[in-house]
């Protein structure tokens, strides 16, 4: 339900751009593990192409052809050399271990069904090289805001960006929280100032409670190793916004 989100490669590095914290927690975690590196819905590169302009050799496997386009084609714009693979972070073999593999920004949060969860993790876990690590990043759920998921729809400020050809583009959010399958539904609308919801998508995203996610883990064959509660390596707690998650093969 989400594929259209992610259609407009370069409306989503606008309504996303990189977050420097972020890029250097992983940057920080490549240089840490050493080795080659492999992202799992790697987008348009905001973390990859930063760490392989690092000097680690660098895979970038991606579901939408549009966002690996947009990847390849800023890769190339820097001068950075990596490879880049179209393909389902829940089933991917491609013939080789790594030293580090990331799922970044939430990506991890497009898998609903606790088995394509268990998937992916079997996945990864055949593709770590001995000493290898698995780093992610998933939100820390808020029962509060999940709570507010009403359906209303609503101005999101903070989301405001200037698009060169469009102008000030505004975003409201529709969204409903699904209890039992742990999905909040959403409709996001684009609005410029001249003309109304010039583009409306759907993005669906999981959540998962911060007890569930070691024993989500365990069934693919990993373990928590570590987990940090903002950038800087800070303890989670269960006010963090942020599950920063380091784990390794069981």
């Amino acid at each position: 339900m989400s594929e259209r989100f992610y259609s407009d490669a370069r409306l989503y590095d606008r309504l996303f751009p990189a977050r420097e914290p972020a890029v250097d927690f992983y940057r920080a975690e490549a240089d840490r593990q050493g080795g080659s590196v492999l992202e799992l819905g790697c987008g348009t590169g905001h973390k990859l192409i930063p760490v392989a302009s690092d000097g680690h050799p660098c895979v970038g496997l991606e579901l939408s052809p549009d966002m690996l386009a947009e990847a390849q084609r800023k890769a190339v714009e820097r001068g950075v050399e990596l490879d880049w693979v179209q393909g389902d972070m829940r089933e991917f073999d491609l013939g080789r271990t790594f030293d580090l593999v990331i799922i970044a920004a939430n990506s991890l949060l497009h898998l609903h069904e606790t088995s394509d969860l268990v998937d992916c993790f079997r996945s990864v876990r055949r593709h770590l090289a001995p000493g290898a690590r698995l780093v992610f990043d998933v939100f820390n759920p808020s029962v509060q805001m999940l709570a507010l998921a009403d359906g209303v729809r609503r101005r999101r400020e903070a989301l405001s960006f200037v698009d060169p050809d469009r102008g000030v583009v505004h975003v409201d959010v529709a969204e409903t929280y699904d209890a039992a399958a742990q999905v909040t539904r959403g409709r996001w609308y684009f609005s410029t100032e001249s003309q109304a919801d010039v583009v409306v998508v759907p993005l669906e995203i999981r959540s998962i409670f911060p007890q569930e996610l070691p024993l989500l883990l365990s069934l693919g064959g990993l373990r928590l190793v570590e987990r940090f509660g903002d950038w800087s390596g800070g303890p989670f707690t269960g006010d963090s916004a942020v599950q920063l998650c380091v784990c390794e093969s069981d």
